[in-house]
């Protein structure tokens, strides 16, 4: 609350305001809002005439609960300068108290006679009008009232609701000067407030209790009706009427209540039994009318009629069978207990058969009567409106936030409030919260997400469109204070009919007449804003409406947020997922291949795949699998990639590759444990792999697996196989050996490998999806291409639980007149006919330009083969991209590059062998090793044949 020595600030910022320049900051957000709606509505401050109402309810429920609570507050301000009024709804003041009556006659009329208006809208910024626009306990001090004649006097108004609807009913206002500002002034209006508000209830218990007594007194008169007294209160479950049978039978009859009509109506209750409900109006010796509901228990052998209708007919079939009785109340109603809730009975009658009569004698076929409630109409509306506030908000815990997509959130926030709290939603959230982003300035690009409503004519702000909203309007009044704004009636919203007369318009012809906008908070974040709009229903927005649509709205928040969370971490997970994944393959001729990579709707998980080029013209195909989702599945997805890359790069045969795999795994695992421990992290579950080899010189292909699905093999002739592997142990179990599988396929195969998640879901039979499998596959003639596009529209469920990797590979065969063999039998003296038939074999391949190198490069190696190995010595030229040359022979000892010193005689072969080819290495087979050697057949410069030889970088002899 500011002081009277502050008002200076307020003066200042009120005359920039006024000559239009910017006072953001220096005044408070009710006081500035409320000055600029005052501007909207043409107000001038020193022509603010309030209009004056002789229609003033001066002896109504408000007033007549407001009197006591006015004369103990005039009392207590006895002698002060204090003025204490008591507006009506519309602002109109109804009562005026002064703590020293003769200011009476130094006040002006609008300050001293009841009837003046005080709303925003007539009288600018003030204590009641503002009280009525922010519904809330509102200062107004000095130089923030709008016109000029409040300039010195301060003011704390508050709204007065019932508590039974929410519904504010007036205002009270306390004027005073400038000077006797005093904090303590808030407490004491709030308690007077709640005093005002406890009496209206009071009030609404009163009349209750009225109308019970007039119920009772209309059954004590029925005709024929017994008035000894000798009954006793009896319980609903003592006719056979448990707990449940009673809530719903009290649902029901708040319908009733509120439907303030004469009607009967039969409830069938659980076990197949059923009550009838009679609604009957009465009304009070002071004149208050209301509904009493009766529950008639049947005999089993009546079959009760079951008409309805208004007014006052002739009795029912139902009370023409009913045998009248007095009533007995079971217990009055307490104060803002809403309806009356009371049961009766017949005298002396326990139950619904066998009943003794007034007299005592058994009557087995008459029936039980007992008071459910009673209450006024609108006391009822209002309850059944809780009631179904409630079944909205349990219903929203469940229908909101069903998946974790953001705009999807935001679309289930919009159907459930539409058509039971609004007729149409809007929401704009940033694009920021789209791409799941935390966003800056929520008030800035505002993305229109959701329109939705009970008709598609209203001409809102399209979906999908940005939206440039003004900081006048309701939406950014929210998002700045991170409160609801309600504007019960748009066509007096000058903030929101700024943004877009035109645009306003055509909603209002459209009967959008009431608006709440509420901001999506979470975390203390604002995420963006929700619009509720109402035009079918003719009432306004109320309180009750704001607070139902705030609550709404904060669960769809958390909901958004955690999808926003998940996108970001979806999109973090995926970026670094595809970063891990091979985005090309080099070039080799062994296979032609195609791929795809498909995440699972559940999240990224750690699937992978990839084409490494073997020496020899060979390409090793691998697919693999880790368990699990997210960011840790991907990252260990991405350290296996690695660790088989570089395992391939040894020449490793197939199962000596998932050897090293599983023995890494097992090395993460273990130190996963360990932090895990340490930090409750996820560890390694598993994962799973498929290794081949193809060599397109013989035609062959080698596989090994571990605990992964075998792949389809296509061959020529459309048939499709899926061959029968040794299965091999998950990666990280350890202990157990691979077995590897040698197949041929014939040139034109395709090899299918692939992930589990292409088989694998919960709707469906797996050996019904590898049939599908092998429908999609059996066509030899698709290329690669064709067959992933088949695969994933056949094979791939609907939504898979599990990503998908897929790896289609069509085999080649290298031309065997493109591969040249020699046999060296171990005798130096024979190298130089190896060379000559070397020269001979590329000249004939027209590979003239590599002949000097070649003949340098199989010299050495050859020589080293007969100086160090064991025959038999083979050399064999293959003819691909590069010229490969092969030394095989029995022996398994390597040679190892070093580099010789100036005085060493030997150790430069294998340094001469580096510097003449691109790559060169030892490959273990099963009957020795082969030293092979890639030379290029384009120089780095672009021309073919010239693969030179810096003899510089070669040590002297």
């Amino acid at each position: 609350m500011g002081l009277a020595g502050e008002d200076h600030g307020p003066a200042r910022a009120r005359e920039q305001f006024l000559r239009g320049g910017p006072v953001e900051g220096a005044v408070r957000s009710p006081i500035l809002d409320s000055w600029q709606r005052s501007r909207s509505l043409g107000l001038s401050p020193d022509g603010c005439e309030l209009p004056y109402s002789e229609d003033l309810d001066l002896d109504g429920r408000l007033v007549r609960a407001a009197v006591p609570v006015l004369d103990r507050l005039q009392s207590r301000f006895a002698g002060r300068n204090m003025n204490v009024s008591l507006a009506d709804g519309r602002g109109a003041v109804l009562q005026r108290r002064f703590g020293e009556p003769s200011l009476v006659r130094h006040l002006a009329a609008i300050q001293s006679v009841p009837g003046f208006v005080f709303a925003e809208r007539f009288g600018g910024t003030n204590g009641i009008g503002l009280a009525l626009a922010e519904r809330q306990l509102i200062n107004v001090f000095g130089a923030e009232h709008f016109a000029e004649r409040s300039q010195s006097n301060a003011c704390a108004a508050i709204p007065v609701r019932d508590l039974l609807s929410g519904r504010i009913e007036g205002v009270l206002c306390f004027g005073y000067p400038l000077t006797d500002t005093d904090a303590a002034l808030n407490t004491v209006i709030r308690k007077a407030a709640g005093a005002i508000e406890r009496r209206l209830l009071e009030q609404s218990s009163t009349r209750e209790r009225a109308l019970l007594e007039a119920y009772l007194e209309a059954r004590r008169r029925t005709p024929s009706g017994d008035t000894s007294g000798n009954g006793q209160p009896v319980e609903l479950a003592e006719s056979g009427l448990d707990w449940r049978d009673q809530m719903i039978l009290k649902e029901k009859a708040t319908e009733l209540i509120t439907s303030a009509q004469r009607a009967a109506v039969e409830v069938s209750l659980p076990g197949g039994r059923r009550v009838t409900l009679l609604s009957r109006p009465v009304t009070s010796a002071s004149g208050v009318e209301g509904i009493a509901i009766e529950a008639v228990l049947p005999s089993t052998h009546q079959r009760l009629a079951v008409p309805a209708g208004a007014g006052t007919p002739a009795a029912t079939p139902v009370e023409q069978a009913l045998t009248p009785a007095m009533l007995l109340p079971e217990q009055l109603p307490d104060a803002g207990s809403g309806p009356a809730v009371a049961t009766a009975r017949r005298p002396g009658t326990p139950s619904a058969a066998g009943l003794p009569d007034t007299a005592g004698h058994t009557a087995p076929d008459t029936a039980t009567s007992g008071l459910v409630l009673l209450g006024e109409p609108e006391v009822g509306k209002y309850a059944v409106a809780a009631r179904r506030r409630l079944e909205l908000l349990s219903e929203a815990s469940t229908r909101i936030g069903t998946t974790l997509d953001v705009s999807r959130t935001a679309r289930e926030l919009a159907e459930m409030a539409v058509p039971r709290l609004a007729d149409f939603v809007t929401i704009d959230l940033p694009e920021a919260v789209l791409r799941g982003e935390e966003p800056t300035d929520p008030r800035s690009g505002l993305h229109r997400t959701v329109v939705h409503g009970i008709r598609d004519d209203c001409p809102f702000y399209p979906a999908g469109e940005p939206v440039a909203l003004r900081p006048t309007t309701p939406q950014l009044r929210c998002l700045a204070a991170g409160e609801p704004v309600l504007e019960p009636d748009l066509r007096a919203a000058t903030g929101w009919i700024g943004q877009d007369p035109g645009h306003a318009q055509r909603l209002l012809d459209h009967h959008v007449h009431s608006l709440i906008a509420v901001p999506l908070l979470a975390r203390g974040i604002a995420l963006g804003v929700a619009s509720f709009y109402r035009s079918t229903d003719p009432a306004p927005f109320g309180d009750d409406d704001r607070s139902l649509a705030q609550e709404l709205a904060t669960r769809a928040a958390i909901c958004i947020d955690n999808a926003r969370r998940y996108t970001r971490e979806h999109t973090m997970v995926l970026a670094l997922q595809r970063s891990l994944l091979p985005h090309s393959f080099p070039e080799q001729n062994a296979v032609e291949v195609a791929h795809r990579y498909m995440p699972a709707a559940s999240g990224v998980g750690g699937d992978w795949f990839d084409v490494i080029p073997l020496s020899g013209t060979r390409t090793a195909l691998i697919v693999g699998d880790v368990v699990g989702h997210g960011m840790h599945a991907a990252a260990t997805m991405g350290r296996l990639r690695i660790a088989a890359r570089n395992f391939a790069e040894l020449d490793l045969g197939p199962d000596e590759v998932l050897t090293h795999l599983d023995n890494l795994v097992g090395r993460l695992d273990r130190d996963e444990d360990t932090a895990e421990a340490a930090t409750a992290g996820p560890g390694i579950i598993g994962a799973t792999c498929l290794y081949a080899i193809y060599d397109p010189t013989s035609q062959q292909c080698v596989m090994a697996r571990s605990g992964h699905p075998p792949p389809a093999i296509v061959h020529p002739d459309g048939t499709v196989t899926f061959p029968d592997l040794p299965a091999g142990p998950p990666l990280g179990l350890g202990g157990l050996p691979f077995e590897t599988a040698a197949f041929h396929l014939p040139e034109g195969s395709q090899l299918v490998l692939y992930t589990d998640g292409l088989l694998q879901d919960r709707h469906r039979d797996f050996d019904a999806a590898l049939d599908r499998l092998r429908q999609a596959v059996a066509h030899p003639d698709r290329s690669p291409e064709d067959t992933c596009e088949a695969v994933l529209r056949s094979v791939v469920p609907p939504h898979p639980t599990d990503d998908i990797a897929l790896l289609v590979a069509r085999t080649h065969a290298l031309d065997p007149q493109r591969i040249a063999t020699w046999d060296v039998p171990a005798d130096p003296a024979r190298v130089s006919g190896i060379r000559a038939a070397v020269t001979r074999r590329l000249a004939e391949w027209g590979l003239d330009e590599v002949v000097f190198a070649t003949e340098l490069l199989l010299s050495e190696l050859v020589t080293n083969a007969i100086r160090y190995g064991t025959e038999p010595i083979q050399v064999r030229l293959l003819h691909d991209r590069t010229l490969i040359c092969e030394v095989s022979d029995a022996s398994s000892t390597a040679p190892h590059l070093r580099r010789a010193a100036t005085t060493d005689e030997g150790g430069r072969g294998l340094f001469l062998v580096a510097q003449l080819t691109q790559s060169w290495g030892t490959r273990y087979t099963a009957d020795g090793k082969i030293i092979w050697a890639e030379c290029a057949l384009e120089a780095p410069g672009g021309k073919p044949g010239t693969a030179e030889v810096c003899f510089d970088d070669i040590p002297a002899i």
